[in-house]
């Protein structure tokens, strides 16, 4: 007897209808049971009595499915996979080829790409050993800032930082851009930018480094970060553990996997270039990731100073002392403040603020007063204290300068040369002088 091989949803329409036959259970109610109409109930019974459970069997099992895509469209798929994608997921592979006019569904790519060994698949699911936050409610009570140094450029250009500030409510990217390093100033940068473009937030959510918090709890001057939020009415949060600020995190893994293959496909090989690419980029990457908050009043409070005043917040600050003289020292040299030929006794030993902008810029603050100033001495380079962050950065600098030094050795026809070398003694020994 020829054995048929059913699934659990034939084997529950046997079942019923067998019921049905044997006059326990109903027409209705078995369609009700199996999910069809009192039609389709009627259909299964005739074919059952006529062959069987044979009948029950779905008619389109072993034969090719008629949605079925052709084999040399398979080809040409994969063609193009290998040349272009072979290191790309299936779900974004199936989107560059989509755009290239050779649409396939995820799922189907995936299967090709197991069958190719061009992907693995993965092996049971993924325990989740965090439970996840809830979002905040609406968009700006909650940014989460982080820094993600990694080879984005593939060996194309140098390593270099890219500083992210993405809101919690919305996952959406509102500001990110490529810095050599992770830095307070690439961090401040940041912050003037996200401020001209979307107001202040209520809190930025960081991680604990040096540039958002002072770990000595005797030392109670903020840093340049902390400088810069306190004067903007920002708060500044610290997570105690990347798991906190899960949502940055996930948007670093997802940016150094698409992210960085776009950019490769662009042949995108310097800083300049990534940003350019990077503004355009976020729009498409904000309209397919980001959500709508819980509620649409938005918690952004305007900036209502001048752009130059936001720019002189952003700005590194220093403190330093006038002498007599009206000169002070900063970074191994002598600035010499002008008084235009009036005194002013009432600079002498008074504090000054030095503002070191992004670009390099200085200008001197007595209170708002912006002061003129003289530099007496010549541009030095100041070693400047390095840490975790700015370390591997500041060696690649130096690797790249340092040359080999070579040997100095006299030539053949040298005067040193004229002189026979002295005959070995016994034992294989040189003579004594």
């Amino acid at each position: 007897m020829e054995r048929i091989e059913m699934s659990d949803k034939e084997l529950k329409r046997l079942e019923v209808l067998r019921q049905v036959l044997d006059g326990v259970v109903s027409q209705k109610a078995a369609a009700e049971r199996l999910g069809l109409t009192d039609r389709q109930v009627r259909r299964l019974l005739r074919r059952y009595e006529a062959q069987g459970a044979a009948g029950l069997v779905d008619r389109r099992r072993g034969k090719p499915s008629g949605r079925r895509l052709a084999p040399s469209f398979k080809e040409r798929v994969m063609a193009r996979l290998s040349q272009c994608y072979a290191d790309f997921g299936p779900t974004l592979a199936a989107e560059h080829l989509a755009a290239e006019g050779l649409s396939v569904s995820k799922e189907t790519l995936r299967g090709w790409m197991i069958e190719a060994g061009l992907w693995q698949a993965a092996r049971g699911r993924r325990v989740t050993l965090h439970p996840p936050r809830p979002r905040r409610a609406r968009l700006g009570e909650l940014v989460q800032i982080d820094g993600s140094p990694h080879d984005w450029l593939e060996g194309r250009g140098k390593r270099c930082t890219l500083i992210a500030f993405i809101d919690d409510a919305t996952s959406r990217v509102m500001h990110a851009h490529f810095a050599p390093v992770e830095s307070t100033q690439a961090y401040l940068s940041a912050l003037q930018d996200y401020v001209t473009r979307h107001g202040r937030p209520v809190a930025l959510y960081s991680d604990r480094h040096g540039i958002f918090t002072k770990h000595d709890p005797e030392d109670e001057a903020p840093t340049q970060f902390q400088r810069a939020l306190d004067t903007l009415g920002i708060a500044g949060i610290q997570a105690r553990t990347p798991q906190a600020k899960g949502r940055v995190e996930r948007l670093f893994q997802t940016l150094q996997d698409r992210l960085v293959k776009a950019m490769r496909l662009t042949g995108i090989s310097d800083l300049l270039s990534a940003n350019a690419f990077l503004e355009p980029y976020l729009v498409e990457h904000n309209a397919r990731f980001a959500q709508s908050p819980a509620e649409p009043n938005d918690a952004h409070l305007p900036y209502e100073g001048k752009a130059e005043e936001l720019a002189r917040c952003c700005a590194t600050h220093h403190r330093r002392k006038l002498s007599k003289d009206l000169v002070l020292s900063f970074r191994r040299q002598r600035y010499i403040v002008r008084t235009q030929g009036a005194p002013r006794y009432g600079l002498r030993g008074a504090n000054v603020t030095v503002v070191v902008y992004g670009d390099g810029r200085i200008e001197l603050l007595h209170g708002q007063e912006v002061l003129a100033f003289t530099v007496f001495d010549a541009t030095q380079d100041v070693p400047q204290p390095l840490d975790d962050k700015t370390l591997n950065a500041r060696v690649d600098e130096l690797v790249e300068k340092r040359t080999p030094k070579k040997l100095w050795r006299p030539g053949p026809d040298h005067p040193w040369r004229q002189y026979p070398e002295p005959p070995p003694s016994e034992g294989g020994k040189e003579a004594a002088p």
